[in-house]
């Protein structure tokens, strides 16, 4: 992927949120995903981090900005805040290890006490590349996903497995909400080119909820289909 400017121009700026305990790999999922890195002397994330990537989506250019939590119980005050306003975030777990799993109802729990009901969870088992040192079945992480209403997939940040898929998965849903609220808000109000009950907020660059969804150009009439890569 060709190196971009943050400041490049896009349609929408998507905030999401990596969750889970500390050491399952956040950070190198999302330096995998942001700048195709991976580090084996990866160091416990200190608060917050974020990186960023455009992605596109049918017809339009996506900037997702993702915030790496620390896992760590220290910072939890601190990470805890920048649910609010998340679009989307990545819960993960290291399937080496079943505690981190157990922890996922717990950050599930915390998720969906700041964030707003329509944000799109991916439940994420990494660290697939280490099958035989599982502690935690793919089909345990299927289920727990179906319970809960969540996406599910496993990955590997250091063999590049699912990676793309888990955060385009995300993205995409994220802008296939968005176009549905858009389309309903528009025939509420008669007027596909008019501003819509707040949902859409015209050149500006700013990062709220799903109901405050930034558009960073002007909207046309419709939009197209969402598409996973």
């Amino acid at each position: 992927m060709a190196e971009e400017s943050y400041d490049e121009e896009c349609d929408y700026l998507f905030k999401a949120v990596l969750i889970g305990d500390s050491a399952v790999g956040k950070s190198n999922l999302l330096s995998r995903f942001s700048r195709d890195e991976f580090r084996l002397d990866s160091k416990p994330t200190i608060g917050v981090d974020f990186a960023y990537r455009n992605v596109r989506v049918g017809d339009k250019t996506i900037k997702a900005q993702i915030w790496d939590t620390a896992g760590q119980e220290r910072f939890r005050a601190i990470t805890s805040s920048y649910y609010r306003g998340a679009l989307g975030a990545l819960l993960i777990y290291d399937i080496t290890r079943r505690i981190t799993f157990k922890n996922i109802e717990k950050w599930l729990s915390e998720l969906r006490g700041f964030s707003s009901p329509d944000t799109v969870v991916v439940l994420v088992g990494n660290k697939s590349d280490l099958g035989q040192s599982r502690e935690v079945e793919e089909e345990e992480g299927k289920t727990l996903a179906e319970s809960e209403g969540l996406y599910f997939l496993e990955t590997s940040a250091l063999e590049n497995q699912n990676v793309e898929e888990a955060f385009l998965s995300m993205i995409g849903r994220i802008h296939e909400v968005l176009t549905q609220k858009i389309a309903v808000d528009n025939r509420l109000n008669g007027d596909g080119n008019k501003e819509s009950n707040g949902a859409v907020i015209p050149a500006a660059k700013e990062i709220v909820n799903i109901h405050e969804v930034t558009a960073t150009r002007p909207l046309s009439t419709s939009l197209s289909n969402c598409c996973y890569k």
